[in-house]
């Protein structure tokens, strides 16, 4: 993926939607129904999307860091009440 340098506007709806320009949804390989998850930086409104290509990225990333013992001490916690 490669950082778009120009600028593009969008206009909200009534509903707060928005349409992602084309160029843009080709990029990130934005398809119907592709989810996304939004957050709020110090610039403002963070989409990211969703995609084969960012799962497939995130394998790997929590290996030894004790996520799963965490989760399982969750899981075994939640059925003793």
């Amino acid at each position: 993926m490669k950082a778009s340098t120009l600028p593009d506007t969008v206009q909200f709806t009534t509903k707060g939607q928005i349409v992602i320009p084309a160029r843009f949804r080709r990029e990130f390989q934005i398809e119907e129904g592709t989810k996304a998850s939004i957050s709020v930086t110090r610039e403002g409104i963070l989409l990211r999307p969703i995609t084969r290509a960012y799962i497939r990225s995130l394998r790997g990333s929590l290996k030894g860091r004790g996520v799963m013992q965490a989760m399982m001490a969750d899981r075994k916690a939640e059925q003793d009440v």
